[in-house]
């Protein structure tokens, strides 16, 4: 089983291929920002990785990142755990000014991951 270490939360162990939101959110009670549902169109649920970036992305997040011109950050609604993992939840429902952290993300990663290098 990965680890997953979200900065100031801890670690936890995590099933492999668990959608990284999902684990944030639900494993170690991080309250993660995902508005759009967790379909790649809103890029609230931005990390930072400190270590064990994957070197894969999907196609929409890529495509996500570039419109939004924003660099340094992931989407977590676009990366499973498949590795140990230690990131920074940057985008957080406190001080959000937000009622919720938006609708919930399904178990597989929406739309259907086409996966390309990061680079």
């Amino acid at each position: 089983m990965p680890k997953l270490t979200v900065e100031g939360f801890g670690t936890v162990d995590v099933p492999a291929g668990k959608r990284l939101v999902l684990a944030i959110e639900r494993d170690l009670g991080v309250d993660i920002l995902h508005a759009c549902g967790g379909n790649a169109r809103c890029t609230t649920c931005r990390v930072e990785f400190l270590e064990g970036e994957p070197q894969v992305m999907t196609a929409a997040e890529k495509s996500k990142l570039a419109e939004k011109q924003l660099s340094g950050v992931r989407l977590s609604c676009q990366i499973t755990c498949t590795e140990d993992m230690k990131v920074r939840a940057i985008s957080r429902l406190e001080g959000s000014g937000r009622p919720d952290a938006g609708p919930e993300p399904a178990v597989e990663i929406t739309p259907p991951a086409q996966w390309v290098s990061r680079d």
